[in-house]
Parts: C-alpha cells; sequence; structure tokens
C-alpha cells in the first residue's frame, strides 16, 4: 500500500503541476479571471492531497488498513472536488454542461475531511509515541 500511495501522490503532483502551468498560460485567453481562480483552487487541493499521500506512503503512523481506507477517499474526493471544479471552470470550452453536476464538488470536499479525520483517529489509536 505504501508503493501505492507514493506514486499516486507522485502522480497527482505531477498532473497538479502541469494543470497549474495550464491554468497560468493556456486558459489566459479562453475563460474569465475568476474562472481561473476557481481552476486553481482545484489544482491547490489536488497539491495538498498529492503531498499528504506521499507523506502518508513515507510513515507508519497510521495502520495499513487505514491508509488503503484514506487511499481511497482521497482519490473520490479529488474526482469529485477539484475534477468538477476543473469541469466547472473550463465549462464554456465543452459541450457537456459541467454545471449539471455541480453538486459534487461539495460532495468531494467533504470527503477531502473525511480523509484527514480518519489520519487523525488513526494517530490518536496508533500506541506508539
Amino acid at each position: 500500500m505504501n508503493k501505492k500511495l507514493l506514486i499516486t501522490g507522485s502522480i497527482l503532483g505531477i498532473l497538479g503541476i502541469v494543470l497549474g502551468a495550464f491554468a497560468a498560460h493556456g486558459l489566459k485567453e479562453l475563460v474569465d479571471a475568476d474562472a481561473i481562480k476557481s481552476f486553481e483552487t482545484g489544482v491547490r487541493y489536488q497539491m495538498y492531497h498529492a503531498f499528504l499521500l506521499l507523506i502518508l506512503g513515507g510513515t507508519s503512523f497510521v495502520s495499513a488498513k487505514s491508509k488503503k481506507i484514506i487511499f481511497y477517499i482521497v482519490i473520490i474526493g479529488l474526482i469529485f472536488f477539484s475534477g468538477s471544479i476543473y469541469g466547472l471552470a473550463t465549462n464554456e470550452l465543452s459541450s457537456f454542461d459541467f454545471k449539471t453536476i455541480a453538486m459534487i464538488t461539495p460532495i468531494g470536499g467533504l470527503l477531502l475531511i473525511v480523509a484527514w479525520v480518519v489520519i487523525l483517529i488513526g494517530i490518536i489509536r496508533n500506541k506508539v509515541d
């Protein structure tokens, strides 16, 4: 599981940098400043959670079972949260109306919060100081 966390965190980090550069340079001419700001919010939360997975994969402060749960919650949370923000920010560039799925954004945010709560519980339950 640690290797999976480290690989996924690395991939999310790489994609976050690519998407951040795209927002800073490629989207300027295509969408308004508010859309770019929203897109950058999605990138920022993706990067936070890329670092989270890297830290989690490199430590032993939570159990393997908790790591697995956290991994899936973070992935689904990022798809719902950051993914929907990316879609909403670039909505005018697509034939799909991302506004129809906008309600998954807060669900994704809630899942990301839950992942942090699972980490906290894992740390508290860890008997090692």
